[in-house]
This record gives structure tokens, sequence and C-alpha cells, in this order.
């Protein structure tokens, strides 16, 4: 059964806003070719249509924030079916993917929150992100 969610937030120069709609499915079935191994047997599967790479990769990290709880809520596995991602060009940051997705899994399966947030801090140039634990995704420095 597809889910949907939408993640807002405003801020005083605008905001952020994505529409999520997904599925998740057991991986017995099989796993869809346009997919990605996020964790041992979670998967993300990307809509048939396709997405911006920096989409893709957001939606990935906003999986990969919660795949250690999701795979000890469903030891065999779990496919995340992406069917769509939708946003209005001028409130959007791919970033925002991954909240979106973070904010999915958490309302589908009322895991606890992985820290993934967003403020607004003009000092810094506008959009904050933090990502729980995790920093600096996608990062070009050797840690």
């Amino acid at each position: 059964m597809i889910h949907a969610f939408a993640f807002r937030f405003r801020g005083p120069a605008g905001g952020l806003a994505v529409n999520l709609r997904a599925e998740a499915a057991s991986p017995e079935g099989g796993i869809p070719p346009h997919s990605l191994q996020i964790h041992r047997k979670i998967w993300l599967g990307l809509p048939a249509a396709g997405l911006h790479w920096k989409d893709a990769a957001w939606l990935a990290f906003g999986v990969s924030l919660n795949a250690r709880a999701l795979s000890e809520l469903a030891p065999g596995g779990v496919l995340i079916r992406t069917s769509s991602l939708d946003y209005p060009l001028s409130d959007y940051r791919s970033e925002a993917a991954a909240l979106a997705m973070d904010g999915w899994l958490h309302e589908r399966f009322g895991l606890e929150s992985s820290g993934a947030a967003v403020t607004y801090d003009a000092s810094r140039g506008g959009f904050v992100f933090s990502w729980g634990g995790t920093a600096d995704p996608f990062s070009q420095e050797a840690t």
C-alpha cells in the first residue's frame, strides 16, 4: 500500500517542501533493477520514471539513517519502493529528499528519531541541515 508523506519547513525567507509517495514490501518478490542496496537486506527502489542523481543519493541517505533500526525491525529485509518525489522548484534543495524519506520511515514504521533536521540560519547562508550522529554526508574529505 502506497503511503504519502509531506515534508515542510518554513524559514523567514522561504521554505522547503517535498511530497514523497512510497511503499514497503518484502524483498522476497524480487528486487527491481532500478534499486539500490542500502544496508544488508534493506533496499531502495527508485521510481521507474527516474530521478535526478542528487535526489536519488539523498533519498538513499535518508534510508541509511534508519537502516540499522529497519534491519532489526525486519530481519528478512525490506524494499522501500519510491513511486514519486515531487517538489516545487522554488522551495527545494536535494537534501530535503533525505528529510522526507526519514520522515516517511518514522511515520510508516514508528522508528525513533534519527536526529535529522533542518534549521534556518541567515549567518550561515540559509538552510542548515543536521544528520543526527552522521557528520557531513558525501564529504570529499577522507575519513
